[in-house]
């Protein structure tokens, strides 16, 4: 499994939210770069990074930001937020980030989607949000009538490299993630599910990984607040 330390990115800074509240936030950190080397030196091989601004203006905002830290370190970063356009994949592709996470185009314009998937085999991840089952988007704002399981098959056949599942009712709590929808979610689609939202401690993590269905776990306040000792996380982590 591996595990994913995430960078969240409010007006240039390190935040963390509660259940993606934006009035919520807490800054852990104004520099980014500096956070990303962090991670990296703790021995993490992958980055999770999302750009909230830009998931409630459906265009990227911290675009300095994110090539401070494309910059600072070597591990592949995965990126999302605000991503919409074929245009907007392909920037950031080109400028080094090895993943970029469509959240709100998978539901509006699945097309979209699936052909960046076809384009860029192993580069393309779709992000569901779920709000009591139901997919949520532009920045968690709104909540669809469609369910996760629902969104994540009609991507079975275009090379999607993986779906990153957020239960929004446990995202920033600690509380532990929702394992059973998880769980259900990856086994119900041939995709690879990375599990995000409400991990507290080393014990979820372990819980995660003993879970042979689960392919990664995204990890964010906990590894900020000292719940979670970053080394002792990247050892439970596999890189590609």
């Amino acid at each position: 499994m591996i595990v994913y330390p995430a960078i969240d990115l409010k007006d240039g800074n390190c935040v963390r939210l509660v259940r993606g509240e934006m009035h919520r936030a807490t800054v852990f950190n104004d520099d980014p770069a500096a956070q990303a080397r962090a991670f990296a030196d703790a021995g993490f091989g992958w980055l999770h990074c999302v750009d909230l601004d830009g998931a409630f203006e459906g265009r990227s905002v911290n675009g300095v930001a994110i090539a401070g830290i494309r910059a600072a370190i070597a591990i592949p970063v995965q990126l999302g937020g605000g991503i919409r356009s074929r245009a907007g994949i392909e920037h950031w592709l080109e400028a080094g980030i090895a993943r970029v996470v469509l959240g709100t185009a998978a539901l509006r314009d699945p097309a979209l989607v699936r052909d960046a998937a076809r384009a860029h085999p192993g580069c393309i991840v779709v992000g569901i949000d779920a709000r009591e089952g139901k997919v949520a988007i532009e920045g968690w704002a709104e909540t669809s009538d469609i369910a996760a399981s629902e969104l994540a098959r009609r991507f079975e056949d275009c090379g999607v490299a993986a779906i990153v599942f957020t239960d929004i009712a446990r995202d920033g709590t600690g509380k532990g993630l929702n394992l059973e929808a998880t769980r259900a979610l990856a086994a119900a689609v041939g995709i690879p599910v990375i599990a995000s939202g409400g991990v507290g401690n080393l014990e979820d993590l372990a819980l995660l990984a003993s879970a042979p269905e689960i392919a990664g776990a995204i990890v964010g306040r906990a590894l900020y607040d000292g719940s979670i000792d970053p080394a002792a996380a990247a050892l439970l982590s596999q890189s590609d």
